[in-house]
């Protein structure tokens, strides 16, 4: 059996659905594959239910829900009653968001050992579990608690899965599903430096400083602040540095996700280069990288 709320929440036996009729139903199942094995009150369910006036009814009402969970899980979960609330008693396997935190996990241990390859496999993996926005079906007040916190895990991996994306190269191919998710969110100054620095490696230095300056008008209007000091810094790199190959971001991605599906924020760092007595710049290659890396910061230069 399989439990998913990375989307609409839903319970698989094989390949079939069970039949979770009603966003009532919905919220009973998420609440407790939520508390993770944990006890629920049935005033938190209640609240989740109906918010703050829920109906006389609502101690029978949610007995009801219980014996018709339980009937629908049969003998492979067990929902136990612990008053005043219940606990349900399964696998953690069995739930998507598990699956999705230990890959995101596989992928941030990836990276820390320096394969993006690797990590941007198992973080793609991790936002293939996604099929539509958490917790779909279930009541406003669950949705509106919960969701915030799982969207940003996503977006969290994904800017991760980008990262690894970048530090492979694949800087021509990033620049469109960037630029849809920079649309999307446009408040998010991570995903705002990363297109940049697609760009700006892509051979498109204006289109990447015209990024920034969108950024710094809507921070301005919206809330009236300035771009934080890594855009800043990416900003500056950009006005000083040359462009990076453009032929490295012209290849295909091999295994890992081009796809829209993203923590620790990386920084960005000018390649360390040297210059011969003839002015020639000549990076660093792999030093440069790990130099770059171990201060959490993507070489804005690199390949």
């Amino acid at each position: 059996m399989r439990f998913q709320i990375l989307g609409p929440v839903e319970i698989w036996d094989g390949d079939r659905a069970l039949d979770l009729q009603g966003s009532k139903l919905r919220t009973v199942v998420a609440a407790l594959l939520l508390a993770r094995g944990r006890f629920v009150a049935d005033y938190t369910l209640s609240e989740l239910l109906w918010g703050e006036h829920p109906p006389t009814t609502s101690p029978a009402q949610i007995q009801t829900y219980m014996s018709r969970l339980r009937g629908l899980l049969g003998n492979e979960v067990r929902i136990d009653r612990r008053r005043p609330g219940y606990v349900m008693h399964y696998d953690a396997d069995q739930l998507d968001l598990v699956e999705f935190e230990r890959l995101v996990a596989r992928g941030r241990a990836a990276d820390l050992e320096h394969r993006p390859h690797e990590a941007g496999v198992a973080l793609s993996e991790a936002l293939a579990l996604w099929r539509g926005p958490a917790l779909a079906g279930v009541t406003e007040i669950l949705s509106g608690l919960e969701q915030p916190r799982l969207e940003e895990a996503r977006l969290v991996a994904l800017e991760e899965r980008v990262d690894a994306d970048l530090l492979l190269g694949r800087n021509a191919v990033l620049v469109p599903e960037l630029t849809m998710l920079v649309a999307q969110n446009p408040l998010r100054e991570r995903l705002r430096g990363q297109l940049m620095i697609s760009l700006h490696r892509s051979g498109r230095q204006a289109d990447a400083l015209s990024v920034y300056q969108d950024c710094r008008r809507r921070l301005a209007e919206e809330l009236g602040i300035d771009p934080g000091g890594q855009l800043q810094r990416i900003r500056q790199e950009i006005l000083v540095a040359d462009p990076g190959p453009v032929s490295g971001g012209l290849e295909e991605p091999q295994g890992v996700g081009g796809g829209s599906g993203a923590g620790a924020v990386p920084g960005v760092q000018r390649s360390v280069m040297r210059r011969g007595r003839s002015g020639d710049r000549q990076l660093l290659g792999a030093a440069a990288e790990r130099v770059a890396r171990r201060a959490n910061r993507l070489p804005i230069d690199a390949v």
